[in-house]
């Protein structure tokens, strides 16, 4: 497979993520990742570090953030994708109110990695001083 295909077969792959996530639903988001995917969080906060396998990003890593956000309340919007071979970079926002109080705003972005169609890692970043503030504070 050549490089523009590639790319095309990850961008693929991690908008059918995004459009899945925007759905809600998160069952079906199982499916994407490798048995063996990371998915690091950038930063200092409580849950910043690597998670490894989609029990541990899907059943630790993501309920442990919701628990601290309404989940009523919790809108994702996709802004968009940048790919280059296996490497897919995806933009988009989480809101949503703390259960602290605040009003939770977050621009996110991170680095798909994707091999044979399935994620192997996620780098995410995002603004962890506001997400310290609202989310954990």
């Amino acid at each position: 497979m050549d490089e523009h295909a590639i790319t095309a077969a990850s961008k693929a792959v991690v908008q059918d993520y995004m459009d899945t996530l925007v759905r809600g639903d998160l069952d079906a988001l199982r499916g994407f990742f490798a048995p063996d995917a990371t998915w690091t969080l950038a930063g200092d906060l409580p849950l910043s570090g690597t998670w490894t396998g989609p029990e541990e990003i899907l059943d630790e890593f993501v309920p442990a953030m919701v628990a601290r956000l309404v989940p009523e309340s919790m809108e994702f919007t996709f802004e968009g994708l940048i790919a280059e071979g296996d490497r897919v970079l995806a933009e988009w926002n989480t809101r949503g109110l703390a259960r602290a109080g605040g009003r939770y705003d977050q621009h996110c972005l991170a680095v798909f990695t994707v091999r044979e169609g399935r994620i192997t890692a996620v780098r995410e970043y995002l603004d962890t001083l506001h997400a310290k503030t609202v989310v954990f504070g």
